[in-house]
């Protein structure tokens, strides 16, 4: 104690340090990763909304458009964002992850998905390979994880999605060896 009355600019130090330290912990734990679901950013959510309409009337008109044309033109969003980055934790134009890519793209066709794979999982239903459609979800496993990578068919045996780290949003072909034993499952989005 003797100490810190001879130094008191020490116990301030200290102190300073201690807040640095608990500012550092809460901007951790408020830190997202790509399981997290992030929102559509505002300036993609009126696109999505054809005349301006509300989130309500979006899903009504969803849930009466056919399945087919909301992944169809999921899919067209998709291609459209070829040369994007990869970015981990992506959802935009600025950089997708594998997950962003298939959220974004529904969100602009005007489907609610989830944000991350499990998440699109659940929310699709298996179908067999011989009925895959454009918009259909494809999974794969990678490194080891099972379903860890999502993709949207496009037609034609082919797929696109965001690959990883230092690659840009690219179409694939599903008779590529690499992604033929990698293949997990095809799945329709339940919208």
């Amino acid at each position: 104690m003797d100490c810190v009355t001879r130094h008191p600019s020490l116990v301030t130090a200290c102190m300073r340090l201690a807040l640095l330290a608990a500012a550092a912990l809460v901007l951790l734990a408020l830190g997202g990763c790509s399981s997290t679901r992030h929102p559509v950013p505002e300036a993609d959510r009126s696109a999505t909304r054809p005349g301006g309409g509300t989130q309500g009337e979006m899903q009504r008109a969803g849930a009466r458009a056919a399945d087919g044309d909301v992944g169809a033109s999921a899919a067209q969003n998709a291609l459209a964002m070829r040369g994007k980055p990869y970015r981990y934790g992506g959802y935009s134009p600025q950089g997708f992850d594998c997950s962003g890519l298939v959220h974004y793209s529904y969100a602009r066709a005007g489907g609610s998905l989830p944000r991350n794979t499990n998440g699109l999982w659940t929310r699709s239903r298996a179908i067999d390979r011989g009925e895959i459609r454009p918009g259909d979800l494809l999974f794969f496993h990678q490194d080891g994880k099972r379903n860890s990578h999502v993709a949207i068919y496009i037609g034609s045996n082919r797929f696109v999605h965001a690959p990883s780290s230092g690659k840009q949003v690219s179409t694939a072909s599903l008779s590529d060896p690499y992604w033929r034993q990698h293949f997990s499952a095809a799945r329709r989005p339940v919208l």
